[in-house]
C-alpha cells in the first residue's frame, strides 16, 4: 500500500458512510444516540477534504491526519473511536513510501489495541470491537498464509461483516446501548456496522488496484 491507495481507502470510507449513513442513524436510534450516521458522515467529509488540501506523502501521514481529522470534527463517542484507531494505526507503520501487508496488520492491530484501551470494549459486548476483532483475525490469517493486500482485505471485509450481524443477538454491555440492558438485544450495533464498511473500503480499493487484487 501506498499513500495514494490510503487515501483512496479514505474516500471509499467516505463513500460508503455516506451511502449508509441512514441505516447508520436507523440503527442507532433504536439503541444509542440516533447520530451515528451523520456524525460520520460529517467526519469523513472533513477527511477527505483535508487529504485533498494537503496530501500526505506516506501511509502512515494518511491514517493519522485522517484521525486527527475525525477526532477534532465529530462528536459523540464516533469520532474519539475512529480518530484514535486511525492515528494509532498510523504510528505504528513505518515512514516510508509503501507498507506491506504484514506492516498494514500489525497497525490495524494496534489501531484496535487502542480502540479497547479506550472504550474499555472487548468482543461479546456488542460494539465496534465485535467487527473489527475478527476483521483483523481473518486479515492477519490471510496475510500469514501468503495473501496479498486485496485477498487480505477481502477476507477481513466478510469477517467484519460477519461480526457485524453477530452483533443482533447480543445484549449490550458497554456504550450508550448498555443502558438498555435486554432491550438492547435485537438490534446490530452501529458501530459494528459502520466497521464492516470501513473495511469493506479496504476491499473495494485493493481489488480494483491491478498490483494488490491477489
Amino acid at each position: 500500500m501506498d499513500a495514494a491507495l490510503a487515501g483512496d481507502w479514505m474516500r471509499a470510507a467516505a463513500a460508503a458512510v455516506a451511502a449508509g449513513a441512514g441505516r447508520l442513524t436507523e440503527l442507532d436510534t433504536a439503541i444509542g444516540d440516533g447520530d451515528h450516521g451523520a456524525n460520520l458522515h460529517r467526519g469523513f467529509t472533513a477527511v477527505v477534504a483535508a487529504l485533498t488540501e494537503s496530501p500526505p506523502q506516506t501511509v502512515s501521514e494518511v491514517l493519522v491526519k485522517a484521525g486527527t481529522t475525525l477526532m477534532s470534527r465529530v462528536g459523540g463517542a464516533s469520532g474519539p473511536l475512529y480518530g484514535t484507531a486511525l492515528r494509532a494505526a498510523g504510528k505504528a507503520l513505518p515512514a516510508t513510501p509503501t507498507v506491506e501487508p504484514a506492516e498494514l496488520a500489525a497497525a490495524l492491530h494496534a489501531g484496535l489495541a487502542a480502540v479497547r484501551r479506550l472504550g474499555g470494549a472487548a468482543p461479546g459486548d456488542k460494539t465496534m470491537v465485535d467487527a473489527y476483532a475478527p476483521a483483523l483475525d481473518a486479515f492477519e490469517t490471510a496475510v500469514a498464509g501468503g495473501a496479498g493486500l486485496g485477498a487480505a482485505a477481502q477476507a477481513a471485509a466478510g469477517a467484519a461483516r460477519a461480526g457485524a450481524e453477530a452483533t443482533v443477538p447480543m445484549r449490550a454491555r458497554k456504550g450508550r446501548a448498555s443502558y438498555l440492558g435486554e432491550r438492547s438485544i435485537g438490534h446490530q450495533d452501529p458501530g459494528a456496522a459502520s466497521t464492516g464498511l470501513f473495511f469493506a473500503a479496504l476491499a473495494e480499493v485493493s481489488q480494483a488496484h491491478p498490483r494488490h487484487a491477489d
